[in-house]
């Protein structure tokens, strides 16, 4: 089996996977079913609590790394290189920024304080770490590997994976094979012990007391859920390559490859909010965004190579550690302070952490019934804001 310079197995350098990497549609297939396992696990009263997007994150990471599927392949590539920017589109037709500031204001207000408590943990962790060693096999100079990894990680515990993919073509880390399979390897397991600490808090009646009572409110609009058909799935689909290709073209013209996810962004939440009937032109777009977002966390947790994480990059576990305390403190810690109820600081942590699949999944299993729609609300902020603070942390650190 060829391997790339610095590639690290859990298993004999010549062990082959039992679906070769050069299988395209083989591998794509697997990637589909591990989708498709983690959407029927739902159904099911594990699956309710931890959400589809961890059973496929944990499925994949096990396939990978028990000799199953690949840890690269040419089919990974092509779900990083189309699917995942239409991904962003897909998602942010829903981020009309009036409509979350009505229906989500202090689920929004949570998600800013989970937003702030990101930020201060990486800025702590790189305090605290040397950072400037890692991804020593890039060509980058010491002091943009830092910066790089402190906008890869901002990004990610922002908006979820989806932000943690652009920022790591923003900043060229996903050049060092060895590394960005480690880094993955971190975010996707430190996401999922994540989830499941948050999912403990409610029960911890010691903690909760401190906190206000929350009064469970009728959401403002009870519009009704617009009709999905095979014309507006397509309608979604033109939109959302449509935005795609006119960004490129712009970074092209303007020189601005670096800003290519913060521009894509703007655009959509743009035209979301000057168009807010694009929901319904485009209804089912959300829908098909968490369909494909399923097959991105499969093919990126494929990629997490549990022993490169291990023995490459240690010090990526201590950073992520430092990170995810220092958010869970700030979140809980400024969150009493002004008031916010646990519902929704735990709803916008997970936004932030894991983006707008899993928050309305965890706020629904919860019985925070109005917490569903700010939690998709302030996800998809989250795509947004981890886009551009990510990719500002990095031209400025």
């Amino acid at each position: 089996m060829t391997q790339s310079p610095g590639e690290v197995t859990i298993w004999s350098e010549h062990t082959m996977p039992l679906i070769p990497a050069d299988q395209d549609f083989a591998v794509f297939t697997a990637i589909m079913v591990l989708a498709g396992i983690a959407f029927l696990s739902e159904r099911t009263w594990l699956g309710q609590k931890v959400t589809g997007t961890v059973v496929v994150i944990l499925l994949a990471i096990l396939a990978a790394n028990s000799g199953v599927i690949p840890h690269s392949a040419p089919a990974y590539g092509f779900i990083f290189g189309y699917i995942v920017p239409v991904l962003i589109p897909l998602f942010l037709f829903q981020a009309d920024v009036r409509r979350l500031a009505r229906e989500a204001s202090r689920t929004s207000v949570a998600f800013l304080v989970a937003a702030l408590g990101t930020v201060l943990g990486v800025i702590v962790a790189a305090v605290l770490l040397d950072l400037s060693q890692l991804g020593v096999a890039s060509s980058l100079a010491a002091e943009q590997r830092e910066a790089g990894i402190i906008g890869l990680f901002a990004s990610t515990y922002i908006g979820g994976s989806v932000n943690y993919a652009a920022l790591g073509e923003i900043t060229r880390l996903n050049e060092d094979a060895s590394f960005f399979s480690a880094a993955t390897a971190a975010d996707n397991l430190f996401s999922a012990i994540f989830l499941s600490v948050i999912a403990l808090i409610p029960g911890a009646q010691w903690l909760v007391r401190h906190f206000a009572a929350h009064q469970v409110t009728t959401p403002v609009t009870s519009e009704a859920k617009h009709m999905v058909t095979a014309a507006s799935i397509a309608y979604a689909l033109a939109t959302a390559c449509t935005i795609v290709a006119v960004t490129d073209l712009l970074c092209w013209w303007l020189s601005m490859e670096g800003w290519r996810y913060a521009l894509m962004t703007a655009i959509t939440v743009g035209l979301a909010t000057a168009l807010p009937q694009l929901r319904e032109w485009l209804a089912g777009a959300f829908e098909l965004g968490v369909a494909l977002s399923f097959t991105f966390f499969a093919a990126i947790a494929a990629g997490a190579n549990i022993q490169a994480m291990v023995t490459v990059a240690p010090i990526l576990i201590a950073l992520v550690s430092i990170l995810l305390a220092v958010h869970l403190v700030v979140v809980l810690g400024l969150g009493r302070l002004l008031g916010l109820t646990i519902p929704e600081l735990l709803t916008a942590s997970n936004a932030a952490i894991l983006g707008a699949t899993t928050a309305p999944a965890m706020a629904a299993a919860r019985g925070w019934h109005d917490q569903v729609t700010p939690g998709v609300l302030v996800g998809v902020a989250g795509y947004a804001l981890g886009t551009f603070i990510g990719t500002a942390l990095f031209q400025f650190w």
